[in-house]
């Protein structure tokens, strides 16, 4: 920078306001400049500016699930909500870097400039470990109280609302939620359904699964009948189980919709192609994301940020 200041005769501070676009500087000088640095191969050492800010420029996306054979990173959620994240970091000139949960030790997480967390973790435990780094943090997940942390998710007690108020008008009366409610999401979704269907006096059993799998749903749908359960109606906390719980019924010899009407939760692309096609409550994934990224640059500069809930549609199809 000192040769390109020499060269135009300008001080280094010009220069400099020159490469970073600064409007300080005419932009007949910034072209000036720019033609000099390419000309002699000037490259802004990334390396060495983000260490005289003490930035890395560079945010942590930790995914708090454990992917699996069933439930891999193939699934929309985290995807869709990746998508969303990079669009807006890479634009605001910000590197992400992704790991999941038992990844977050690394010296590059700790070094980053701000933390996106992807999932709460059963009674938010991964919200608790991940506090202690001491970086901004913004959470996707659902809302609490004395939350002390910006918190994008969507309105889950409303989905588990409209999921209720769809199986009464369908003439359903005996509900079964499948699911793990110390989940924050997960809990907040029950007592929508709960909520609503007590308008009703109608009480839905808890099948608590801790494995968002297909197969995880198919054998509840199992133990109910091993049980000898009389359920009509199956409201399960995410697509994957929907589907495995829609595959138990059909082995009991019961169909989809005519004995049981079953909702999940996500909107899959693949339960739209599932047979019968998957009725389901969905997210908006890409706005989430977005979301997600404004809100912890916000954090970095320090400006303010507020938790913030987006909208749940049902979308009905064949089940």
């Amino acid at each position: 920078m000192a040769d390109l200041a020499e060269l135009a005769g300008l001080s280094k501070i010009t220069v400099s306001r020159a490469l970073s676009d600064s409007p300080l500087v005419n932009p007949e000088t910034r072209e000036r400049i720019r033609e000099l640095a390419r000309e002699h191969g000037y490259k802004l050492n990334i390396s060495a500016r983000n260490l005289r800010l003490r930035r890395s420029h560079t945010v942590a996306v930790i995914v708090e699930m454990k992917p699996s054979s069933d439930r891999t990173m193939f699934d929309p959620y985290p995807l869709g909500l990746l998508g969303g994240i990079s669009q807006e970091l890479t634009a605001a000139g910000y590197s992400v870097l992704l790991t999941t949960r038992q990844g977050a030790n690394a010296a590059a997480v700790q070094a980053a400039d701000g933390l996106i967390l992807l999932g709460q973790g059963v009674h938010q435990d991964a919200v608790h470990r991940f506090d202690k780094l001491g970086v901004p943090m913004v959470v996707w997940g659902a809302g609490l109280k004395d939350d002390s942390h910006v918190v994008v998710g969507s309105d889950n007690r409303l989905g588990g609302a409209v999921v209720a108020d769809r199986f009464f008008g369908l003439g359903r009366r005996r509900p079964v939620f499948i699911g793990n409610p110390s989940h924050p999401e997960i809990y907040d979704r029950l007592n929508g359904f709960v909520d609503a269907l007590g308008v009703h006096g109608i009480k839905p059993l808890l099948m608590r699964r801790d494995e968002f799998t297909p197969d995880s749903g198919t054998d509840a749908v199992h133990s109910l009948h091993a049980r000898r359960v009389d359920f009509d109606a199956i409201f399960a906390c995410s697509d994957l189980l929907a589907m495995g719980a829609i595959r138990g019924i059909q082995e009991m010899g019961r169909s989809v919709p005519g004995d049981v009407s079953v909702v999940g939760y996500d909107d899959m692309p693949l339960g739209a192609s599932f047979l019968p096609p998957l009725s389901s409550v969905r997210q908006d994934w890409q706005e989430g994301g977005i979301l997600l990224a404004r809100k912890v640059l916000a954090l970095i500069r320090d400006e303010p940020a507020e938790s913030e809930i987006l909208p749940v549609s049902l979308i009905v199809r064949a089940t």
